[in-house]
């Protein structure tokens, strides 16, 4: 391989991993709550009620269905029907 090619590939490993290392890292499941009726259909991640598990929701703000959000935010997600909730709540069908 040649110098220049071998500085391009090097120049290029080292993007990838500079891009890579700048991503967040997701939050621990310590840090994150199940907030009721603000996951779009097919987007919850679990749920009680007429579900089994995530993305099974058929419909958008299902109150039997929680998304993982970050603690302390699901009170302030705004949905057409009002805010999440920390426990299953009834919303509109």
């Amino acid at each position: 391989m040649s110098t220049a090619k071998s500085l391009t590939v090097a120049a290029l490993a080292g993007a990838v991993t500079a891009a890579v290392a700048s991503f967040a890292v997701p939050a621990s499941a310590a840090e994150m709550e199940k907030c009721y009726g603000v996951s779009l259909k097919g987007q919850n991640d679990c749920a009680a009620g007429a579900h089994s598990c995530a993305g099974n929701s058929t419909v958008d703000y299902d109150g039997q269905s929680f998304k993982l959000v970050p603690v302390g935010t699901c009170a302030d997600i705004e949905t057409p029907y009002g805010p999440g909730s920390l426990e299953p709540i009834q919303r509109p069908a």
